[in-house]
């Protein structure tokens, strides 16, 4: 349900403004003057403020500032007076959408109401036709024609146009963040905003307030206002990956905000209510979580009202050839490099490969063989860059595990880290999700160890 605020000074007028939007389904608030106005933009996220020019009582260009700075998607429609025309022009080259001019009636201000926020939705169509978006989530454009594949995809695209919870399980590197997209992209809130929230990438003393936002002043070095991804995601669809890695405190609150679709930002009081679709991710088996006291049952079963799970690249491996094939191209055409094909032993090696990073450790390796080929074909050299190729069995057995033969515990550790970063391209976040541990946690080892890449160094 689209948010609106009316700010008209003739009490009248605003209340029939106001029922009229009612009426069409919309939500909406009112205020008679510029101070009540800001007041409550700045307590508020609106889709679309409709505010007087000029008055005694309102100062339209002071209410564009104000809620544009506050949300730049929001839609202001300014309404004038006939002698106006010159001042409405003027608000549109501050950022105001366009302009209605008194009088009009119900039906000409629903229907610039519709008018406005289909055309942003529209606009977010064009976004995202234009790859603002990280990935085209279609179905037909997931490369994979396995059956364990396409049984996933067939119950995801079941349940998109509900609204029920989703748990996306499942290891890290197979792609539950697109099957995430692809339930948002193909449900009835496909217009509306699709928030991704990663609960391992924050400290828990960021998680909430990046979740919930906070008001000025809640804490040390909170100086402004900041809308959570909570209300960023009204409307639309959160995603909340990695929620096993939140804290059991953290846990209460989401608990409460999806029980009851409304919360608090940090250091405020006002409840906010939202409208929105959740879809959680995790990989690690909750279930296990719940029965060693690290995540909350009400919250687990909460969750769990569609599980899908997203099979691992070792149980599809015809999905391999096909899918390294289209890393091959899209890298090839980033590179500007002429790599079209691997060569039979690469093919063999891949069959073959166990793959613990799943997906994503098949796109690194296939991205580094085409940065360092020099030819069309991509050999085994160019494809290992280097690194001495695993036998089958070993590939099966141990994954990324590196010989640990007569090392102390604590150098067993450097080198499975130094290992998992390298099979990365020294990404730390894609290395702890290979790990299977929090990026948290991946850079307190770092500096533990003393580990250091040229990469990760600032210029000076």
């Amino acid at each position: 349900m689209f948010h609106v605020l009316v700010v008209e000074e003739d009490t009248g007028l605003c209340h029939q403004m106001v029922q009229a939007l009612i009426d069409s389904g919309y939500e909406v608030e009112m205020a008679f003057n510029a101070r009540e106005a800001i007041n409550k933009i700045e307590q508020d996220n609106y889709d679309l403020v409709l505010t007087q020019l000029a008055s005694a009582k309102v100062d339209g260009y002071q209410i564009l500032k104000k809620a544009k700075g506050r949300n730049k998607t929001s839609i202001i429609i300014v309404i004038t007076d006939t002698e106006e025309s010159h001042g409405a022009f003027e608000a549109i080259n501050r950022g105001a959408h366009g302009f209605i001019e008194k009088p009009f009636s119900s039906a000409q201000l629903t229907l610039e109401v519709k008018e406005a926020l289909e055309k942003r939705s529209l606009s977010y169509d064009l976004d995202y036709l234009r790859h603002q978006q990280d990935t085209i989530y279609e179905p037909e454009n997931i490369v994979g024609e396995s059956p364990q594949l396409r049984g996933c995809l067939s119950t995801a695209l079941k349940v998109a146009k509900t609204d029920f919870t989703i748990l996306l399980t499942g290891e890290t590197g197979v792609g539950k963040e697109l099957i995430a997209g692809l339930i948002h992209y193909t449900s009835l809130r496909k217009n509306r905003p699709f928030i991704k929230v990663n609960c391992a990438a924050l400290p828990e003393t960021l998680l909430e307030s990046e979740l919930f936002g906070h008001e000025k002043g809640a804490f040390t070095g909170a100086i402004n206002q900041r809308i959570g991804r909570f209300e960023q995601a009204n409307g639309g669809s959160l995603f909340l990956d990695e929620i096993g890695d939140m804290s059991l405190r953290t846990q209460a609150k989401v608990l409460r905000a999806i029980e009851r679709k409304e919360f608090e930002r940090v250091g405020g009081g006002k409840t906010i209510k939202v409208d929105l679709r959740f879809i959680t991710a995790s990989n690690k088996n909750l279930a296990k979580e719940v029965q060693e006291g690290n995540f909350r049952e009400d919250l687990f079963y909460r969750l769990n009202v569609v599980s899908i799970r997203t099979p691992p690249l070792r149980e599809r491996k015809e999905d391999i050839i096909p899918l390294a094939d289209y890393f091959l191209r899209k890298c090839s055409n980033d590179l500007k490099k002429k790599c079209s094909s691997f060569s039979p032993e690469v093919h063999k090696y891949m069959l073959d490969y166990h793959w613990p990073g799943n997906i994503r450790e098949l796109r690194n390796m296939v991205e580094r063989a085409a940065l360092f080929s020099d030819g069309e074909t991509i050999v085994m050299d160019a494809f290992l860059a280097g690194e001495t190729p695993p036998s089958p069995e070993k590939g099966r057995e141990k994954g990324i595990i590196p010989s640990l033969e007569g090392m102390t515990l604590k150098e067993a550790e450097r080198a499975l880290i130094v290992n998992a970063l390298e099979r990365t391209n020294w990404v730390q976040k894609d290395a702890a999700e290979l790990l299977g541990i929090s990026k948290r946690v991946m850079n307190y080892k770092i500096k533990m160890h003393g580990i250091q890449n040229k990469r990760w160094r600032r210029p000076e």
